[in-house]
């Protein structure tokens, strides 16, 4: 948790984009495995923690734009709660680790939500994605369960999104240590790839990792021989030579902020000629867009430009034909890279994906593409200072795309068909950093990870000595 004039400075900030009504943000609660006292790890709600800083179930912030109060609601730990989980702080030290005053029991909420819509006050809330919030927050306004979300404040939304986009000092030293973690992660998963071990015992060791250096994962481990499958979750194979294995995995430190970082590498350690061609042009998308991405520019252009460097790469290769810039415009590249070139990257691994995608990484400037492939892009928008995203390129081989774009003769003058399916069981390759968006241009984040053909060879070489 930062200082509390950090949360009194957001709140503040927040009262600037917003100047009348009542803004109510909603704590998680704990969520069940199988029975009420046996829960998953415990998440805060991100906006929740950006603007409260607290990690505790059961407390609701409201910010009075009216009369210029904080208030944070909640009920002390009883005797009984203290017994199991040991001496607990009460609402009002609560209220002033994160600068509140004002404090009052939760049951005190409704009343005064009651006595704002009766005086037809504006009352402000977000989404919720949790359907416990749902159900309490039709409770506390009276609107349908069915209604609430479309009913979710517009206002507060651009507000809470102007805000987290550009991150602060104090945000950017924790992404630089969590992405850290992610380093060693990734590093740690190379250092023990080898053939006969079962992919979980690598994705358990990374996600050990990351628990000991923060508060886990950011996102459950994508680890697999099986790449083509951009969110494989499945870890049951066991790691044989000649295949590729990609891992995208993250950590998130206790502070809530996310790492997200890809590699690939070969099983034996060394790459195949074919397997080194196909990841040098995927390595190129990577360094290229990095070296690209800077204040003003859309991240649109970014994408467009790495997807065009694919296009060409495959080209190359033989598998795709024709000119390769109008390939990328139209579409074609996305029967191998279907998804974006990255997304932004905050208290979440999806920063504030719970808002809208829309809202995030679009505006009135940059509307979404309505072509598959780009419009897989989360983040279009133009860059700004302070902005953090995520630079993930890929090419996958994907045989059920394969067998549906060849059977529909789509983009048959660009796609030389017969060459594609003779990669079929390749698999996937997606090289992914994170990186900051500064006043001049742009900066990864943490130590580099490396990624170069050599860089990734030597590590496991050594390895294996």
């Amino acid at each position: 948790m930062f200082n509390k004039e950090i949360y009194i400075d957001r709140r503040n900030r927040l009262r600037t984009q917003i100047q009348q009504g009542i803004v109510v943000l909603l704590s998680n609660n704990e969520a069940p495995m199988n029975y009420p006292s046996n829960t998953y790890h415990y998440r805060q709600d991100s906006s929740f923690i950006y603007f409260f800083g607290l990690q505790l179930p059961g407390l609701v912030g409201v910010i009075d734009l009216d009369e210029g109060k904080d208030i944070l609601f909640g009920d002390d730990y009883t005797i009984d709660d203290i017994i199991w989980m040991g001496n607990q702080p009460t609402i009002t030290e609560l209220g002033a680790m994160c600068g509140i005053s004002y404090v009052q029991k939760t049951a005190d909420l409704s009343a005064r939500i009651e006595n704002a819509l009766l005086k037809n006050r504006k009352v402000h809330f977000l989404p919720p994605y949790r359907s416990d919030n749902q159900i309490f927050l039709h409770k506390l306004t009276g609107i349908s369960i069915d209604d609430i979300k479309s009913n979710a404040s517009v206002e507060l939304i651009k507000a809470v999104v102007a805000l987290r986009n550009c991150k602060q000092a104090e945000e950017i030293i924790e992404m630089d240590k969590i992405c850290d973690t992610g380093v060693k992660m990734h590093l740690a998963a190379m250092q023990n790839c080898k053939a006969g071990k079962i992919e979980r015992q690598l994705a358990g060791l990374i996600e050990g990792m990351a628990l000991s250096e923060g508060n886990g994962v950011s996102f459950p481990v994508i680890l697999s021989q099986n790449g083509e499958t951009l969110h494989n979750h499945n870890h049951e194979q066991t790691l044989e030579n000649g295949r590729l294995l990609l891992v995208d995995a993250g950590a998130e430190s206790v502070s809530g902020y996310s790492s997200d970082y890809t590699r690939t590498f070969p099983v034996s350690g060394q790459f195949t000629t074919k397997q080194k061609e196909i990841y040098e042009i995927v390595l190129k998308a990577n360094m290229e867009s990095i070296a690209m991405a800077k204040p003003g520019l859309r991240y649109f252009d970014v994408h467009l430009n790495a997807t065009t460097i694919i296009a060409k790469g495959l080209t190359e290769l033989g598998l795709m034909k024709g000119n390769p810039v109008d390939a990328a415009k139209e579409g074609a590249h996305a029967l191998f890279m279907p998804h974006g070139l990255g997304h932004m990257l905050g208290l979440d691994v999806h920063d504030m994906e719970d808002l809208g995608e829309n809202y995030v990484g679009y505006d009135e400037y940059t509307k979404r593409s309505s072509i598959f492939g780009h419009a897989s892009l989360r983040c279009g928008r133009e860059l700004q200072p302070g902005f953090i995203v995520t630079v993930e390129p890929g090419i996958y081989f994907i045989p059920q795309l394969i067998d549906l774009w060849e059977k529909e003769n789509k983009f048959t003058n660009y796609i030389n068909y017969n060459k594609v399916r003779e990669y079929i069981g390749f698999g996937g390759i997606r090289i992914e950093d994170d990186i900051l968006i500064t006043q001049e241009g742009c900066r990864v984040l943490g130590t580099p990870l490396p990624k170069k053909v050599t860089e990734v060879e030597d590590i496991m070489t050594y390895n294996t000595k």
